[in-house]
């Protein structure tokens, strides 16, 4: 296929509200460098990552949730989630389905013409263990809201799928973050795992991944959504704030907490962990200042993990997943790429289930 030299690109140009990304008709189409591909993008799919870079939140000054608005007090050296600033103009967007069109020197011609999904996290490839040396596509690197983007090989996972594009972009990001979780938390099918916000990308993921692991779920979500969240396997389904909620889990036995909201609500998550219990936390986007009671956590033996950069299983088995048809995407929207801000309006307003995506 004939390549043009320019394209279509929404382009943050530095951290603020939505208007900080422009729609652009005539950015270069970047070129591959050896051991990159040249991707031509199919869909991309919006992620919490995308709006808390552009706003600022990731600043250490930010103590409020997640509403993509831009905030007073952060400025230009403010860190991007990886603890260091971002730079601009910058096409983010992480969650790539799309077909390789060109390849850089290294990388082996024949795989031009794959369609791929992408590996989020860049890594040094002769340090490829090392957490502080990676960096995030559409963070570090240019992302896919545009017409065509570059990444290395090794982050273009070949997938065979009937789905279509916008259903395969609703995966890479929210997937391998519910997955990165219920690894780090070690869950398996003894397991009776919490999930605050199951409506959500990431939320909707822990459902069917921990189902997939055998392990018994109950879900939080707002009463309008419950049936979706029932849909993707969740045994039980309670409202987002329970008046009361060790009431309404007297007869479970929590072991797990898998959460991406955080908040005001925390506390009471924390209090449902039976001895032994773990809380595993990829998000927090009720927002990131939380109280702890220190004796909860020691007297109860409770193990709390973090969770941002996935084990190197994760992908292959989200790839083998995807292809066996055990999990399914929850795809709520698909906008044209210029209406980005429209999508990460709805993004923001949490009305939806599952995931939003744009197409060029």
């Amino acid at each position: 296929m004939t390549i043009p030299t320019t394209m279509r690109a929404m382009v943050t140009m530095g951290h603020g509200g939505p208007e900080m990304t422009e729609f652009h008709q005539n950015w270069p189409v970047p070129a591959p460098t050896p051991g990159q591909v040249l991707v031509k993008v199919g869909a991309c799919g919006l992620n919490n990552t995308d709006v808390n870079t552009r706003s600022g939140w990731y600043s250490k000054t930010v103590s409020d949730a997640t509403t993509g608005d831009a905030y007073d007090e952060v400025g230009a050296d403010d860190p991007s989630w990886g603890g260091a600033p971002v730079t601009f103009p910058r096409i983010q967007g992480a969650d790539v389905c799309g077909e390789i069109v060109a390849v850089g020197q290294g990388v082996d011609a024949s795989r031009i013409g794959e369609r791929i999904i992408t590996d989020n996290w860049l890594r040094d490839p002769d340090d490829i263990l090392n957490k502080d040396k990676t960096g995030y596509f559409g963070s570090e690197l240019d992302g896919g809201f545009a017409e065509y983007t570059v990444l290395p090989s090794r982050n273009a996972l070949a997938v065979k799928s009937d789905l279509s594009d916008a259903d395969l972009a609703t995966f890479s990001c929210s997937y391998s973050t519910a997955e990165g979780m219920l690894t780090r938390a070690k869950v398996v099918a003894s397991d009776t795992v919490l999930v605050p916000g199951a409506s959500g990308g990431v939320g909707g993921a822990v459902v069917q991944l921990a189902k997939h692991r055998g392990a018994r779920v109950i879900a939080l979500a707002s009463e309008a959504k419950h049936d979706d969240v029932r849909a993707l396997g969740a045994d039980i389904v309670l409202p987002r704030t329970p008046a009361n909620l060790k009431a309404e889990l007297a007869d479970e036995t929590i072991t797990v907490v898998a959460d991406v909201v955080g908040g005001d609500d925390w506390p009471a998550w924390i209090d449902v962990l039976a001895r032994g219990g773990r809380y595993t936390c990829s998000g927090a986007i009720a927002g990131p200042m939380v109280g702890l009671d220190l004796r909860t956590m020691y007297l109860r033996d409770l193990t709390f993990t973090g969770s941002t950069v996935i084990d190197l299983e994760v992908m292959p088995n989200l790839i083998r997943y995807i292809e066996d048809g055990v999990v399914k995407p929850v795809l709520a929207a698909s906008y044209p790429l210029a209406e980005l801000h429209a999508a990460q309006e709805a993004f923001v307003s949490k009305t939806h289930t599952g995931n939003i995506v744009v197409c060029p």
